[in-house]
């Protein structure tokens, strides 16, 4: 009810203030512009409503969680690495993570999934209608621009989105009527949509306060998340900018690192560390509803039975395809080198020889056969696992990797629609990677920085320290141009925040799309497999005289490719063109 209240609080706002004549003759006793911003709680109501429409991940992809109810098998964080080589879906619901993947998606007639979707801007709306009314109030000035910083620290977020996926976006920070200029105007240069957006960031993150006092629920933004935000997104800005081309990468870089660097120093979070190095990676990951008080969730989302619900564990299980050859490779051997170099790798004969003296965390994202009871898998199921398409009973998959970094046995069979997944939007362990890069990006980074990020993470998992000197150079990353230092942090981005939808923006700020090009495999498919696996429906390909999995063979998706003339962005709608004609299509579509 109070989330219905908040949307009638924001939907009447809108409205009036669009219409003068309305507003002169609006009854005394209702909700208009001239009554309402008042006080500190108008305020809040106001901005409750922007929190309101941010739950819409479709609509408004920044506060990526589960969605709401039966779109949550769609439309979510741990779905956003299906864009990527790290996950293999086939299920027809996920189809256009397949096209986006496989280079294969065409221009849209219509706005598509986290796209130049109407919703954004009028949720950009909403914020600039409240921006535009907050002064009215009869209170300190710092009360009032705590709310402003939070409603700029959304406008700075959802803006820096639209130029990550279109590049150039139609900047507005005031509220427009129907007879406005900007409804007609071409989209705003990049660069300066880039430099509000860092206005906006620094506004909220000195305005916003240090705690809320919500008791460490998931309640409004506080300053620590605003300043992770923006090391978030200072950091795909100079990278974009230093890869692809921009003025000043090194000014971004710097701005992600001191965003990060401050949270590191006095925000009040640390890595959840218990001293279990086998279940401490994943353990935040499969709490079960609540997550207030873990140190190192920054910011998640509740979900509660009959109010705010989600089905997310039912079908990710079944429409994630599993974890791909690539990813499960990415992980590094327990003595800290890549298994091209290790002599402690022990190939992948069989899937248990996969998991041998490799960083912990692989087992505990990907489902070693031994751990079925363990987690409960497949509703406690007792079929040997893995399990594959076409198999009979259980849980199949495509390539063979289940996942379990997530999988929590209690919601993953719960009623249809009614979970109480919660959701992990922002944690300390990515402060701490955004630090490591931004500073090795700038060249400056020491052993030192090392020790107080990177290898932290290793530290909770028993993993080998970084060491700047002595650091490995993996022939399958030589050409990706940049040092076998950049190399092993990405590689540690990529491992730490697996399915925290991540991938697909890391790939293209650092101009790694053609990445993209390497066919999705899974697990070895040789004579063993196939009599291990009886009736799977799974075809292979050959990868240096040994065959393995080959998820798409066979579908639209096979050969993917990655133009790198049009592909780091995404295409504008026919529809939006033909509503404004001053904005044009980007390059190469």
């Amino acid at each position: 009810m109070k989330n219905m209240k908040y949307i009638i609080v924001l939907a009447t706002l809108i409205l009036v203030s669009c219409n003068n004549d309305f507003l002169e003759r609006y009854p005394l006793d209702e909700i208009s512009n001239e009554t309402f911003w008042n006080t500190e709680n108008d305020l809040a109501v106001y901005n409750n409503s922007i929190y309101d429409r941010a739950r819409n991940d479709n609509e408004v992809p920044i506060l990526m969680a589960h969605d709401d109810g039966f779109d949550s098998h769609r439309y979510g964080i741990w779905y956003m690495d299906e864009f990527t080589d790290n996950i293999a879906p086939r299920h027809s619901r996920h189809t256009r993570y397949q096209q986006v993947r496989a280079g294969k998606h065409p221009v849209p007639p219509e706005p598509q999934w986290f796209g130049y979707r109407d919703g954004t801007w009028e949720f950009v709306r909403a914020i600039n209608v409240g921006l535009d009314n907050y002064q009215k109030a009869s209170i300190p000035q710092e009360v009032i621009d705590k709310y402003a910083g939070e409603a700029r620290l959304f406008r700075a977020w959802v803006y820096a989105d639209k130029v990550s996926k279109f590049g150039d976006a139609p900047w507005v920070d005031h509220e427009l009527t129907i007879d406005s200029e900007e409804l007609n105007a071409p989209r705003t240069p990049r660069e300066e949509v880039m430099a509000n957006v860092l206005e906006d960031l620094n506004f909220a993150t000195q305005a916003l306060p240090d705690d809320w006092g919500d008791g460490g629920g998931p309640g409004r933004l506080n300053r620590w998340a605003a300043l992770l935000v923006k090391s978030r997104i200072c950091l795909f800005e100079g990278t974009w900018r230093k890869y692809h081309g921009g003025s000043n990468p090194d000014m971004w870089l710097q701005e992600a690192a001191d965003a990060a660097k401050e949270v590191m120093d006095n925000g009040p979070y640390e890595l959840y560390v218990t001293g279990d190095i086998e279940h401490d990676y994943n353990a935040i990951h499969r709490v079960t509803a609540d997550l207030t008080g873990v140190p190192e969730v920054m910011y998640w989302r509740r979900y509660l039975l009959g109010v705010f619900t989600n089905h997310v564990q039912s079908y990710h299980r079944g429409y994630n395809g599993g974890a791909t050859k690539s990813m499960v490779e990415d992980y590094l051997c327990t003595d800290g080198l890549p298994i091209t170099l290790s002599p402690l790798y022990q190939g992948d004969a069989q899937i248990e020889d996969v998991f041998e003296n490799r960083d912990p965390r692989l087992r505990q994202t990907i489902l070693h056969p031994d751990d079925v009871q363990f987690y409960g898998y497949g509703n406690n199921d007792t079929r040997p696992y893995p399990r594959l398409r076409g198999m009979e009973g259980g849980q199949t998959i495509e390539t063979g990797y289940h996942i379990i970094k997530v999988y929590d046995v209690n919601t993953a069979y719960a009623t249809y629609n009614t979970s109480n997944t919660p959701a992990i939007i922002m944690r300390f362990g990515e402060v701490l990677l955004n630090y490591a890069e931004a500073m090795a990006e700038l060249g400056t980074i020491t052993q030192g920085d090392l020790d107080i990020s990177i290898n932290l993470l290793r530290d909770r998992v028993g993993m080998p320290h970084l060491d700047m000197n002595n650091v490995p150079v993996d022939p399958r990353y030589e050409d990706d141009g940049v040092s076998p230092l950049i190399v092993e942090i990405r590689r540690e981005r990529r491992v730490e925040l697996f399915m925290e939808g991540f991938r697909y923006n890391d790939l293209r700020r650092w101009k790694q799309g053609k990445k993209l090009e390497q066919p999705d495999l899974g697990m070895r498919w040789d004579d063993a497999a196939i009599e291990r696996y009886p009736l799977a429906n799974v075809v292979s390909t050959m990868v240096d005289g040994v065959p393995y999995i080959d998820i798409y063979q066979g579908t639209d998706w096979a050969d993917p490719v990655f133009d790198e003339s049009k592909h780091y962005l995404w295409p504008i709608p026919l529809t939006v063109i033909a509503q404004n004609p001053n904005i044009q299509q980007n390059p190469g579509w």
